[in-house]
């Protein structure tokens, strides 16, 4: 694959003596969606700071198509558009004056179309006037976003970009998100939302207390680490799990009405046919069967709290 960012031994240690990142390895791929997932704290925001030029790594390096983002930072930052968490505008402007500011800011020559472009894609164009403190709390988001389009980046980070959003802007972002990588933009994503990343990413990277913990293909990822489950429905509630069924990873659900099996389905032998079997001799009868697959966020805290108990 075609590399266009590369991170390589990069941590950071404030003064305070805090380790916000181990050091940290990973290549991002032309053209592709990533999720960086973790919990509030984990560095997700620390590491994007790092290799936008914001905070100074205490180890490594970055580079960004082929630029030294420490000692060529003017050509690396010029190929990276940022999306930040917290609004940072001047609400007393225009929209189409704060984009064309950002454009000028990263030495751009004037380009009305590419900014009608990017405000038209956006559902901004008719806002164009409109001064910055008028608009929605969505609205707004979608200036940050036109604001780190304006330049015409190669990598488009997005930090919490649905944050504080509802559910059919959400959506409306996704859809956004697809058309740029269609138009060759690679797009980093940190999130809370594992909904997002299941929608919209290629490869996942699973960050927790400054570590990078795993670094997989979506499909990949879920096809390795998902799990799934089957739902029993019991003829009568269980007061109590039988101890003959602790050979099984079951539990009761549903005022003990159900009986949840979690198995691996990739496994030679799932232990279905045998717990049947078992539930049968018991004289433990069922009405309905029914089997699901893990989804990414069963998988992602399943990776967390492993690694805290580790």
């Amino acid at each position: 694959m075609d590399s266009i960012l590369s991170v390589a031994g990069v941590s950071k240690t404030y003064a305070s003596g805090q380790h916000a990142l181990q050091p940290i390895d990973l290549s991002i791929n032309r053209g592709e969606i990533f999720a960086l997932l973790g919990p509030n704290g984990a560095g997700k925001t620390t590491l994007i700071s790092i290799i936008c030029g914001i905070v100074t790594p205490t180890t490594g390096s970055v580079t960004v198509l082929g630029h030294d983002a420490l000692t060529d930072f003017r050509s690396a930052r010029r190929a990276i558009g940022l999306v930040p968490q917290e609004l940072s505008v001047d609400m007393f402007e225009t929209v189409i004056a704060t984009v064309r500011f950002s454009r000028r800011l990263f030495g751009r020559g004037a380009n009305e179309a590419h900014l009608e472009q990017v405000l038209r894609d956006l559902s901004l164009w008719d806002k164009r006037d409109a001064k910055i403190m008028t608009l929605s709390g969505g609205m707004k988001r979608r200036v940050l976003i036109a604001k780190a389009l304006a330049h015409e980046p190669d990598i488009l980070f997005l930090d919490e970009p649905t944050a504080g959003v509802d559910v059919a802007l959400r959506r409306d972002m996704w859809k956004l998100v697809h058309r740029l990588r269609e138009k060759g933009t690679t797009i980093i994503l940190t999130t809370h939302y594992i909904e997002e990343a299941e929608e919209m990413a290629d490869r996942v990277g699973v960050i927790n207390k400054g570590q990078l913990i795993l670094v997989e293909g979506k499909a990949e990822l879920m096809k390795k680490l998902g799990k799934r489950q089957m739902l029993i429905s019991l003829q009568e509630p269980l007061s109590t799990l039988p101890a003959a069924l602790s050979d099984w990873d079951v539990s009761l659900e549903n005022d003990d009405r159900t009986l949840r099996y979690v198995f691996d389905a990739q496994a030679e032998h799932t232990g279905i046919p045998s717990l049947l079997r078992k539930l049968g001799e018991l004289g433990i009868g069922f009405k309905d069967l029914e089997t699901s697959k893990s989804s990414l966020e069963d998988i992602f805290v399943d990776l967390v709290e492993k690694k805290d108990a580790a």
